[in-house]
């Protein structure tokens, strides 16, 4: 290898490690810090809150649909020994036979369907709970991470390794107990539906 040639390797060596060390060199500058969202959830006051609310929503929409549920139970074992032998020819033959059984998938059909809404409206009121969760988990995590004077922060669950002294989970699921115990969880109802014309 020639002098000129071993001087420029040299120096692009030099240039490369000089680029690759500013990142490095920046991350060690600014504070890092790491919160474990999952634990700010599920320990947090506000956090149990909502999961007590949402249960108590969920039973009230089960409440609801009890007695559908247990008339449709009681209709399908008065209906069962009817059907007992019977193929759809059978069935098609007896017009009243077709037209209890007609009814009895028409009210199972409605049934189906009184469950989907009530299972996509509690979907809608958990997301928007946690909606507000977040809404007033942003200023208390800022106000902790001016505090720590922070410039990053980090999911903890996005990180290999991070030291407890990093950890501010337990400052900011105080701070947040103590501006916002509770979210108002309001039970959502789908939008409704324009009608065919």
């Amino acid at each position: 290898m020639s002098r000129i040639t071993s001087i420029f390797a040299a120096l692009s060596l030099a240039a490369m490690s000089a680029i690759a060390a500013a990142p490095v060199a920046a991350a060690q500058a600014a504070k890092v810090v790491v919160i474990d969202q999952a634990r700010i959830m599920r320990d947090s006051a506000a956090g149990k809150d909502i999961v007590q609310k949402i249960s108590t929503i969920e039973q009230a929409m089960e409440s609801e649909l009890q007695p559908q549920a247990t008339a449709i139970q009681t209709e399908q074992q008065t209906l069962t020994p009817k059907l007992e032998g019977k193929n759809v020819n059978d069935i098609r033959a007896d017009p009243a036979l077709a037209a209890e059984v007609n009814a009895f998938v028409g009210k199972t059909q409605q049934f189906e369907n009184a469950r989907q809404v009530r299972g996509a409206e509690l979907n809608l009121t958990e997301r928007k709970a946690w909606s507000d969760f977040f809404t007033a988990l942003r200023p208390v995590l800022r106000e902790v991470v001016e505090e720590q004077g922070a410039d990053i922060v980090l999911d903890r669950q996005e990180v290999v390794y991070a030291g407890p002294t990093v950890d501010i989970t337990a400052d900011v699921i105080a701070k947040l107990d103590a501006a916002t115990p509770t979210i108002q969880v309001v039970r959502q109802a789908l939008p409704e539906r324009a009608p065919a014309q």
